[in-house]
């Protein structure tokens, strides 16, 4: 009752899943009260280039090689809803594993995800957020208040900004470049402040209607855009600057009931297989991420790094406004964890 309880607030508060996501999520529970309990949902909203698809697939093989008797009944590309709708269904337990980013609308220190500059190279986000890093204990913490467990975080690489064609401006140094351009941000308030610190007009948006929003000028660029990306959205591009102003990941999420539901020989079998297949992420994402950044610079969109000058006032703009802020969410401790790791 109580978990019932909790689960009905939050919907009435959050009121994510339209009508044609509630339908899937409808039919999905049917399907699951109808299968043997061995097979289960997983889900993850992007396309067969995407990272996320590479370690699905990888997972469902190393499952399937530990012996398991699971299951999974895959469903790439977001026919299950977009990734806040498919984070709010693992917390149901409808979706019972997905591959998705942190929905800062359910707890707002999730969006210590998107903290900016943080990091600096894939060496040291490994380090932070990678198998055995700090971070996954932290992340825990909040999931398990949400009634979710990640087994880990899948790396997608350095997010920056892009400027859609017939834009005739370029944004390299704020906040001076930044005025009077609509910079499509994700639906959270810390991508807000990020955008408005550097003089921005930032317009939250969910994933789903970027392209068309980008097609239409309804918004001059987009902000938080790993290179695959940027590599996908091609077509109505111009210019990819590199401000590489966070270090994107993901989060491997289980309903926390489910998985200490499933039988002990299997659950491990499962985190044996997520696991090993989190190492072989870790060690392929940079790869892929860079061969995305090749295929953006090869698709004519021009790509531009910003000057020493202009990352460094970059950095000291959201070390001095947004971190601040974010302490506010989580607290100092947290906070002075990540200014050790940042180095600042």
């Amino acid at each position: 009752m109580l978990k019932t309880k909790k689960i009905t607030t939050m919907i009435t508060k959050n009121k994510l899943i339209s009508a044609c996501t509630l339908a899937a999520v409808l039919s999905v529970s049917v399907i699951n009260t109808a299968v043997a309990d061995s097979k289960f949902i997983f889900a993850q909203a992007y396309n067969t280039e995407h990272i996320f698809h590479h370690t699905s697939e990888k997972f469902m093989e190393q499952l399937n090689d530990k012996g398991s008797s699971y299951k999974a009944d895959y469903h790439p590309g977001g026919d299950l809803g977009d990734w806040t709708s498919q984070f709010e269904q693992a917390m149901m337990g409808v979706i019972p594993m997905t591959i998705t980013y942190g929905a800062s609308e359910f707890d707002g220190r999730l969006d210590l995800t998107w903290l900016g500059y943080v990091v600096d190279d894939w060496a040291s986000a490994r380090k932070v957020y990678g198998p055995g890093g700090p971070m996954l204990d932290v992340y825990n913490k909040i999931f398990a208040e949400m009634d979710l467990v990640a087994l880990g975080t899948i790396p997608t690489g350095f997010g920056s900004i892009t400027i859609r064609k017939g834009v005739d401006k370029i944004p390299t140094s704020f906040p001076e470049d930044a005025k009077g351009i609509k910079m499509r941000v994700i639906p959270s308030p810390l991508a807000i402040e990020r955008f408005k610190n550097w003089g921005f007009s930032a317009v939250p948006m969910p994933y789903s209607e970027l392209y068309t929003a980008l097609q239409l000028g309804t918004v001059d660029g987009r902000a938080f855009g790993p290179a695959v990306e940027i590599y996908q959205m091609r077509d109505v591009l111009e210019a990819y600057i590199l401000t590489r102003d966070y270090f994107e990941h993901a989060f491997w999420l289980v309903n926390k009931d489910w998985w200490e539901d499933l039988p002990a020989a299997e659950r491990k079998k499962m985190q044996t297989a997520a696991d090993e297949t989190l190492k072989w992420a870790w060690q392929e994402a940079e790869t892929i991420d860079n061969g995305f950044l090749d295929k953006v610079r090869e698709s004519g969109i021009k790509v531009i790094e910003l000057s020493d000058e202009d990352r460094a006032k970059a950095k000291s703009i959201l070390y001095a406004k947004e971190w601040p802020y974010m302490e506010k969410k989580v607290g100092s401790d947290i906070m002075k964890m990540m200014r050790e790791i940042a180095g600042i």
